[in-house]
């Protein structure tokens, strides 16, 4: 970039066309369209959005990228304030699809499918026909959450309505929902069926609040009889998408049409959360999947060898299987790397050779993440300042964050009691012990700190 420019439109330019390259067109237009860069004051940019709910989206999403797109033009600049306008001035970025959306043909180019609000606000989410039943591996991990989404198929909006189901990255939860899904299509063709994600839930909320055609989104979305929203922990900040999804919510409630809803975590662990949607939430059939055990971790390769056609022997499987423990998803990420490792060698590997193309692709070291980064992101999960878990203070809300902490040093970095009551404000050692003894038993007995933990987890290693 050229760290001489200062004209504030070209400056904005520049952000918008790294912008472009990592998100889609219909986000692009939606939250960038009409954004301009005000000024730039003491290290801080002033950006013009045109209300607060796509304040909150881009300062929530985006942020930090274009924190970071800005250093390399400016390195002095820290932060970014956003002025909410009513009627802003429309970014002169000139490039693919931010021109004149009066006139569609020139969002596109030749033989390229045309996206349009008006499309983006009227096309239902396409079921993945990979996503059945008979595809889906159950094991004690997951089979309360199969049997429950198996019984909703059997009578939609009677049974478990809503069904609520949570639980980590990457453990099957999309396939699932739509497993649900093709599986009522299959059984009634004219059963109107909406999958969508809160994200693209929350897009068309925006285009059409910006577009006068908030009574066509709610009738979308009203008239079907199955409607299935992944990713539901997104909702927090997003007041006016918790109030349109509330009535939402009711009307298909009313009419015995079926609701289903995946998260990350339960929704009592969902911050900021409507206190009314909430409960709603929690007055169907709410169940969890966990991490696959062992047994399962086998079964579930083996599936997937099957259908990639690869021949591994035992020692491999078992290899992976006791390596990879966490995530379905990154089972499959090693088989596929695995393949491909295969092909380009023209070999099957051995061991020792897999060995070590999973410590350069798959496996995360946890000796990777500093001391810094862990306290930094414990602190931002429970919302409090970094230096309390180094202070003496015995406030509750500080206590059960630093006992975590060491828990955590202990338990995934091999720190000794001493070293880690020397990083944490100089404490005894026998301090230590006693937290990490004492959240090794609350593992066993509290739902709640086994949800922290995993949490906190995924965001230091996924």
């Amino acid at each position: 970039m050229d760290t001489q420019k200062t004209n504030k439109e070209q400056i904005w330019e520049e952000v918008l066309i790294e912008i472009e390259a990592i998100i889609s067109k219909a986000n692009f237009i939606t939250w960038f369209q009409k954004t301009n860069l005000e000024k730039i004051e003491n290290g801080i940019i002033f950006l013009n959005v045109p209300n607060s709910f796509t304040k909150e989206w881009i300062k929530n999403k985006y942020s930090k990228f274009i924190i970071s797109v800005l250093r390399k033009i400016n390195p002095k600049i820290r932060s970014i304030e956003y002025i909410i306008c009513s009627n802003p001035q429309k970014s002169s970025f000139k490039n693919t699809f931010i021109k004149k959306p009066t006139k569609p043909k020139k969002l596109v180019q030749q033989n390229e499918e045309q996206i349009s609000f008006k499309n983006l606000s009227k096309s239902k989410e396409i079921l993945n026909p990979r996503y059945i039943f008979d595809s889906f591996i159950v094991g004690s991990f997951n089979e309360l959450a199969h049997a429950a989404a198996k019984a909703v198929t059997k009578n939609p909006g009677l049974v478990y309505n809503p069904l609520f189901i949570y639980g980590g990255v990457g453990l099957g939860k999309t396939h699932l929902l739509q497993a649900i899904g093709n599986k009522i299509k299959e059984k009634n063709q004219n059963f109107q069926i909406q999958y969508t994600t809160l994200e693209k839930f929350a897009n068309e909320l925006v285009y059409s609040l910006q577009n006068n055609t908030i009574y066509e989104f709610k009738e979308k979305y009203k008239k079907n009889d199955l409607l299935i929203i992944d990713d539901i922990q997104f909702l927090p900040g997003k007041t006016k998408t918790q109030e349109e999804l509330f009535h939402i919510f009711n009307t298909l409630y009313e009419k015995n049409k079926q609701i289903i809803f995946s998260s990350d975590r339960p929704p009592k662990s969902i911050p900021d959360l409507e206190a009314r949607l909430r409960s709603r939430f929690e007055g169907g059939m709410m169940t969890d999947i966990s991490e696959p055990e062992y047994e399962a971790r086998i079964a579930i390769l083996k599936s997937k060898i099957q259908n990639k056609n690869l021949n591994l022997p035992e020692e491999m499987i078992d290899y992976i299987a006791s390596t990879i423990k966490n995530n379905v998803r990154e089972l499959e990420g090693a088989l596929n790397i695995l393949s491909a490792q295969t092909k380009l060698l023209g070999k099957n590997l051995s061991l020792n050779e897999l060995k070590e193309v999973f410590n350069k692709n798959i496996i995360y070291s946890k000796k990777k993440i500093s001391f810094k980064e862990l306290i930094k992101i414990i602190a931002q999960f429970y919302n409090i300042e970094e230096n309390s878990l180094f202070e003496k203070s015995r406030k509750k809300e500080y206590v059960l964050p630093r006992q975590i902490a060491m828990y955590l040093l202990r338990e995934d970095f091999n720190g000794s009691y001493p070293y880690i009551g020397q990083k944490l404000g100089g404490r005894d050692h026998t301090t230590v012990m006693h937290a990490y003894l004492k959240i090794s038993k609350d593992l066993k007995n509290n739902q709640q700190i086994k949800e922290d933990i995993k949490q906190i987890r995924d965001c230091l290693y996924v």
